[in-house]
């Protein structure tokens, strides 16, 4: 926790206003270890988790009709009194409890009732309240398994409008409703940490308020979220995020850094050695690049490049410039895979400028090894391509001034701040893939300095997409045929990895066995479970044309370049997100060849993914995608995937509150600007809001980049 030290934002300063919410979900009435864990899985362990588990329906008990007015599919709240008990005479048999009021009759249906308990919750001559969905059977009033039943006098324990939450499995409403009420109890009243002007502008009440009053919606509209006392609570959400990213940037602006500039030399040597022109999005981020490293304070920029933009070539032409300044640059990618090809792009280029480049690997010799940490501890060698062997302890370079770190959503917090941390005021460039929409961008990164690549190089066709029905299946089999007899390489792409007999969806084992027998010796099998040496000796079988077909599921979304595939077939399409899809069609398309894309649907298609696959025919542009999956899909689901590593966000829907985020950025920024060390009487209701949404434990991911 040093890093939150330093931000003046320790655990050991929590608040004693908050103990409370942060005590085990265990110390709440009911809950013992079996739900407690139980609970632990839903929201998770803590007091305070329970109050961001908001609900998301209701269920209103208003309807209070004599038995006559009973309508059969509505939920109805009747006084009747307890008649007869009938006992069945076999397990197999419903336990019936009837009763009545003044106009009618009511059978009570439960199934597996235990006779002595029935007996005492409704004994016979006795007025009760009962609650749940009215039924009609064989002509009379039922409710099977009612939701409530109390004496008269306890009327009032039965919500008027009842609040229903997201469960999971061996977990009930009634329980997790008792915690929730019991939690959103011990909720204390907080000083203020929001602007005055801001609150009464948006006619919100305070936190505590707002939390009470979203887990007892009254009605529909209570659910949505701009009503008032969900925005409020998401605006809370935003702030503390946007907080802690604004305190970190402002904290890294303090440390000392170093000014990296190069002559250019090396850089002109390279251009000259391309046998293309850069893109103008390229020079562009490559001119950002050498802007912020020639600053005096620490660089870290992400750079955001769409599938196959060329974000090695800007990364390279990055770390030549802390060469031509007299320092080192290291690359460091997820897999040894991936290592490889960065390791493959640069190479011809770094000898072109003669400049050392090394690779270093889990797998490489002790020798090789050596050589390479003596190259890189006495400063002979300028670049190194590595993976996270990069990061062992043995591992020391004579200056290393910029660390490039790729994918890094697929590293640890600490493994991505280990490599900068191996030299002095090192400058970071991160760099994904994955175009993130504005939206979630500012969600997870605030106002971080970012490049965008939105251009292919040049002499790129675009992928022919195509959407095709299940149903021809064999057609596409015979196509796949014709195009491996010329020497092509096809991706063909499953959701699932054996057969589930609760989804009907293609399998890769099934799919790689029928394909199989149709081109014997030319199919390989890749998927997540395999050992990461039989994948990668797959991959490698498939990139240099050992194989011809490629049967895998989405572990080749971020993958290996294949430039000889050209044809990528997607099975299900329709169950996959659109950042998904475009990810794996950009694994073709990455040749000088003609390449396409074959999205097999199942029938019949819902509207969300007739657009989706729509979307996926009329353009390649990511960031297009992106923001079309955000609008389809919402930001719940994006970030449920947990492939970008954006933040996971409870109350807060981005796509709903956009406004609200922009909001949390700008003032977020208004305060560091004016009380970097919340030392202010707002600064410390602020402190409180950071524990609250436990963004002091983010600190470290934040400044991880």
């Amino acid at each position: 926790m040093a890093e939150s030290r330093g931000l003046g934002i320790s655990q050991r300063m929590r608040p004693q206003s908050l103990t409370p919410l942060f005590a085990q979900t265990t110390s709440l009435p009911g809950i013992g270890p079996r739900l407690g864990k139980l609970v632990e899985k839903l929201a998770g362990p803590l007091v305070v988790d329970l109050l961001w588990h908001l609900p998301f329906a209701i269920i209103d008990r208003r309807n209070a009709p004599e038995l006559s007015g009973a309508r059969a599919g509505e939920v109805a709240t009747l006084t009747v009194t307890v008649d007869e008990h009938l006992v069945p005479h076999s397990p197999r048999q419903p336990y019936r409890v009837w009763c009545s009021d003044e106009t009618g009759r009511l059978c009570l249906t439960y199934f597996n009732g235990r006779e002595d308990y029935l007996k005492k919750l409704l004994p016979v001559g006795e007025v009760r309240v009962v609650s749940g969905r009215v039924e009609l059977y064989q002509g009379e009033v039922q409710i099977t398994h009612p939701d409530h039943v109390v004496p008269l006098d306890q009327r009032d324990q039965i919500l008027r409008v009842e609040p229903v939450y997201g469960l999971t499995a061996g977990l009930t409403q009634r329980p997790l409703q008792k915690a929730i009420a019991a939690a959103v109890e011990r909720a204390p009243d907080l000083q203020e940490w929001q602007d005055a002007a801001f609150v009464a502008r948006n006619r919100w009440a305070g936190w505590k308020s707002s939390l009470a009053r979203a887990h007892a919606p009254t009605e529909e509209a209570d659910l949505a979220p701009l009503h008032p006392a969900r925005a409020r609570l998401a605006f809370d959400e935003l702030l503390a995020s946007q907080l802690a990213i604004a305190l970190v940037r402002h904290h890294n602006r303090t440390l000392s850094g170093r000014a990296t500039k190069g002559d250019r030399r090396l850089h002109k040597a390279a251009l000259g050695a391309l046998p293309f022109e850069l893109t103008a999005s390229q020079k562009g981020a490559v001119e950002e690049i050498a802007t912020d490293m020639a600053k005096a304070e620490r660089m870290i920029r992400l750079l955001q490049g769409d599938v196959g933009s060329g974000k090695t070539l800007v990364a390279f032409l990055a770390m030549l410039i802390a060469v031509e300044a007299g320092a080192q640059a290291a690359l460091m990618a997820p897999t040894e895979l991936l290592a490889r090809q960065h390791y493959a792009t640069i190479a011809p280029l770094a000898e072109a400028t003669g400049v050392r480049l090394a690779l270093l690997t889990g797998r490489d010799s002790q020798k090789q090894k050596k050589e390479t940490m003596r190259g890189l501890a006495d400063g002979s060698i300028g670049l190194v391509v590595g993976t996270h062997a990069l990061l062992q302890e043995e591992v020391e370079f004579a200056d290393l001034a910029l660390a490039v770190v790729d994918e890094q959503h697929r590293f640890g917090v600490h493994q991505r701040m280990a490599l900068p941390s191996k030299g002095h005021a090192v400058d970071l460039l991160v760099m994904t893939a994955t175009p993130i929409p504005r939206t979630l961008m500012l969600a997870a990164y605030g106002d971080l300095d970012v490049s965008k690549l939105t251009e292919k190089p040049a002499g790129r066709l675009p992928i022919d997409t195509r959407t095709l029905p299940l149903e021809r299946l064999g057609d596409v089999v015979q196509g796949v045929g014709r195009m491996i007899a010329t020497d092509a390489r096809v991706y063909w792409v499953c959701p699932l990895i054996e057969e589930s007999e609760e989804v009907d969806l293609a399998n890769v084992e099934e799919r790689f066995q029928l394909l199989s027998k149709r081109f014997p010796g030319k199919v390989g099998l890749l998927h997540g479970r395999l050992k990461s040496a039989e994948r990668e000796a797959t991959m490698a079988a498939f990139a240099d044309g050992r194989l011809s077909i490629l049967v895998a599921t989405t572990v080749i979304e971020v993958g290996v370049d294949v430039p000889a595939a050209t044809v990528m077939v997607i099975e299900h399409a329709e169950r996959f997100g659109l950042a998904q899809l475009h990810q794996l069609r950009g694994r073709v398309g990455r040749g000088a060849g003609k390449s396409s894309c074959l999205l097999l649907y199942a029938q019949p298609l819902g509207e969300t993914a007739k657009a989706r696959l729509a979307i996926m025919r009329d353009t390649e542009d990511g960031f297009r995608i992106a923001e079309e999956d955000l609008r389809l899909r919402g930001a719940g689901e994006l970030l449920g995937t947990r492939q970008s590593g954006l933040p996971d966000m409870r109350l807060a829907d981005l796509a709903a509150h956009a406004e609200l985020l922009q909001a949390a950025r700008d003032d977020a920024r208004l305060v560091i600007d004016r009380d970097p060390d919340l030392k202010s009487e707002r600064g410390a209701a602020l402190r409180t809001l950071l524990y609250l949404f436990r963004r002091d434990d983010a600190v470290r991911t934040l400044r991880a980049g």
